[in-house]
């Protein structure tokens, strides 16, 4: 029969529930026990809105306390040796050390390495393995799950990381990948018969590389890896998403497995080649939802694909997302402040399982049995793709207008930097953060209060005001050369900009996860995108008039803002970039006409939007830096603009941070390690540069000469006229008491420093 599944459903909740009971667990509110019930609430809770929907197979291993990636190496025994778990079991605390160096029991550690899933915006746990590494099952409770997703009386599939991607994923030291192939197959082989043991049906492999371009010795680890996992105890789905399969279609579909996934909303056009080339007996998952976005499925759309599909594979056909719902929102129907017109244009994780439901039965027993259903989401796509609310001729004459000498500086950055200098006479070494302070309860109550009603417009100002001189003061004291104004404004660095922005919505409860308990909430692109007046001039023309230092202005750039919405399906990427490139750069222009003499323009996300597959990259990074460019292409050359990125890969865009011509990128380095750095020098960049010397997502605080090690190992690498100090990301989310050590600490290695540098013009004396 034609079966209607998900690849998996969000886990913090749709109050956040998981967030909660985290953080409390790690505060030590409540114990362990507390913990797992209130995770086992919430897996329950999903099951059975996957049942009520009509969902065939629920899906159970989706749900993590932390990340995915992080059970799979806690489920294979594959814990670092600093961190202590020997050959016992992989107890909570040890899970948590590795994710964020501390955990309520156990003393501290380095957390494990933390980036990007592919090109989303959530952050999965490297696996760290070694030449010869071990596996064995030490954490146990994907078993745990299944069997109790069966005793809650549901068809029970099983999600697991696949073998390959878990690989390519990880870091090996002193060996290569593939050489822990055979060891991991093993460890595999026992995990299949644990599940089947439990009750699954079903196991779900996920194997995203095989989006990715792969050299040939992977793709053949594909077929001998699966040839050896046989005999299966249960059936196997190899689920593969985010792209097309491209050259690797029959590498995946001759796997010897019993059935294949493939995402036909990223690329609805693989589908004729799978349907040639899949055998007579596998089962095709079509990812016809679109589990990345927020918008309704154009289920006729959908439809055809299905029908195509059926008429040449019969039953064997299933129906589902894309890939899996975590990387939306739980449920619209919680979004009542919304404008009405726009919510019905909306679906969430919970909306997409009955769209998924309605196309299997539109299939199965003909489009009357839904016909009320598809006739209401046909009239709903109608209505937004001619809503007046969608278009602005105005915005859309000025995004033609634009002009490649409106996104370049008007001098070279040799001429800016001297410019720069003499305005700012910074000493060697200069100190900075990235841009945000700790969000205290109070302060997050008090935004609270004010968006609900309870403080006036005048109270908040002046509660806002308070927050940012006391940042100064902290920033003075702790001896910071370059401040910020931390951002108190903001609850989110994107989510803050579209409140402000016209043609953007934001939410009340749309939150997805990033890692861990932190969530966000993207704003929604529904239409052409205007600044309709400042946004941060009030706050930063303050901060700068309480300091005699430099305050840096706080942007988050169009990439970014792009990357970390929700954009508009019915408009070119590079439209909707280049309207919010103008909506930035007039905030930058205001910035500096206040006379904001530092302009941080974020660009955190631009890796991650990058292409999976490097022959489809080259329009990307011109669109982003030419979108970068034209931010910053209209202030002086005596203005500093920097720009931040983190947890990515960055090899693949030295060019790009190059064509950006930044006067000075932030980078996070801290956990991810410097082996980009000499790739930016051999990039051409001079430009200055600050890695991270120091890891802010996780509480433990570094003594001060691990700073002063890193500073050095840095300064073996970079010119010290290049380098710059400072954390490797924002503070929001670490407490006043986390951060007050580190910051004096990495100041007093840069005096420490300062004392045995020279470069001549440039000063050794801290301040301004």
């Amino acid at each position: 029969m034609v079966i209607a599944h998900t690849l998996g459903f969000p886990r913090i909740g749709a109050r956040r529930e998981l967030k909660w009971a985290l953080e409390e667990y790690w505060s030590g509110s409540i114990d362990a026990a507390a913990l797992q019930a209130a995770a086992r609430e919430l897996r329950r809770r999903h099951w059975d809105l996957q049942r009520h929907a009509g969902l065939d197979l629920i899906t159970a291993g989706d749900f993590s306390l932390y990340d995915h990636v992080l059970d799979m190496s806690a489920l294979l025994g594959a814990v670092p040796a600093r961190l202590g778990a020997g050959d016992g079991e992989v107890d909570l605390d040890t899970y948590f050390r590795m994710a964020r160096g501390r955990a309520p029991r156990g003393g501290d550690a380095a957390a494990c390495a933390m980036t990007k899933w592919f090109d989303t915006n959530y952050h999965y746990i490297v696996p760290e393995l070694h030449a010869g590494q071990r596996f064995r099952l030490a954490r146990r409770e994907i078993f745990g799950e299944v069997a109790d997703a069966v005793s809650q009386g549901h068809r029970a599939k099983a999600a697991l990381v696949g073998p390959l991607t878990y690989l390519w994923l990880s870091r090996v030291r002193d060996g290569r990948k593939l050489d822990l192939l055979p060891e991991l197959v093993r460890a595999y082989r026992e995990i299949l018969q644990g599940l089947a043991a439990a009750g699954a049906e079903w196991v779900q492999l996920d194997e995203p590389i095989l989006a990715l371009e792969l050299p040939p010795a992977w793709l053949d680890a594909f077929e001998s890896a699966y040839h050896r996992l046989r005999p299966y105890p249960l059936k196997v789905l190899v689920a593969t998403y985010f792209g097309a399969l491209a050259e690797n279609t029959s590498a995946a579909l001759t796997l010897p497995v019993d059935g294949v996934h493939v995402d036909l909303v990223r690329a609805p056009a693989q589908l004729d080649v799978v349907l040639d080339r899949i055998n007579d007996t596998k089962v095709l998952s079509l990812g016809l939802i679109d589990g990345r976005n927020v918008w309704r499925t154009d289920l006729d759309q959908a439809l055809i694909l299905a029908r195509r599909a059926r008429a040449r594979l019969g039953d064997r056909v299933w129906i589902a997302p894309s890939c899996s719902l975590l990387h939306v929102p739980v449920d619209v129907a919680a979004e009542q402040a919304l404008d009405p017109e726009l919510r019905a244009w909306l679906a969430f994780a919970t909306q997409k399982l009955h769209e998924i439901a309605i196309l299997r039965t539109a299939l199965t027993e003909g489009e009357a049995r839904v016909g009320g259903l598809l006739a209401e989401a046909r009239t709903l796509r109608r209505q937004r793709l001619t809503s007046r609310a969608i278009f602005d001729a105005e915005v859309r004459a000025r995004e033609r207008a634009i002009t490649p000498a409106m996104c370049a500086r008007s001098q070279p950055h040799r001429v800016r930097s001297q410019l720069q200098q003499a305005r700012l006479r910074l000493p060697l070494l200069p100190t900075t953060t990235i841009g945000s302070f700790p969000q205290t309860a109070a302060l997050r109550r008090a935004r609270r209060d004010h968006r609900e009603g309870r403080i006036d417009a005048a109270s908040y100002r002046e509660r806002l005001r308070a927050e940012i001189a006391q940042v100064i003061r902290a920033q003075e004291d702790f001896g910071l050369d370059v401040l910020v104004h931390g951002e108190p404004e903001r609850g989110d660095m994107v989510e803050y900009f579209g409140e402000h922005l016209q043609g953007v919505a934001v939410t009340a409860n749309g939150w997805v996860q990033s890692y861990g308990s932190r969530c966000v909430r993207p704003p929604i692109i529904y239409g052409d995108v205007r600044r309709p007046r400042s946004i941060t001039v009030e706050w930063t023309r303050y901060a700068q008039s309480l300091t005699l230092r430099p305050v840096k202005g706080m942007l988050t750039g169009p990439v970014t803002l792009l990357q970390w919405s929700y954009a508009r399906d019915d408009a070119p990427a590079e439209e909707i970039c280049m309207q919010l490139a103008l909506a930035v750069r007039d905030e930058v222009m205001d910035l500096e006409a206040a006379g904001t003499p530092v302009i941080q323009i974020d660009e955190p996300a631009l890796r991650e939007g990058l292409p999976l597959r490097r022959r489809d990259r080259a329009p990307y990074l011109r669109l982003a830096a030419r979108a970068f460019g034209l931010c910053a292409g209209g202030v002086g050359a005596g203005t500093q603009i920097h720009t931040h990125m983190c947890y990515s890969e960055f090899q693949d865009i030295l060019a790009t941070i190059r064509e950006m011509d930044a006067d000075v990128v932030t980078i996070e380095a801290a956990r991810s390690g410097d082996g980009l750095l000499p790739g930016l020098r051999e990039a051409g960049l001079a430009n200055g540069i600050g890695p991270g010397v120091y890891d802010i997502h996780t509480p433990r605080q570094p003594s001060e000469e691990e700073i002063m090690q890193r500073a050095r190992r840095l300064l073996e690498i970079l010119p010290v006229g290049q380098l710059w100090l400072n954390p490797d990301c924002g503070l929001k989310t670490r407490r006043w008491e986390e951060i007050e050590a580190p910051l004096r600490r990495l100041v007093n290695c840069a005096r420490r420093l300062r004392a045995t540098c020279h470069v001549p013009g440039r000063r050794r004396a801290a301040g301004a």
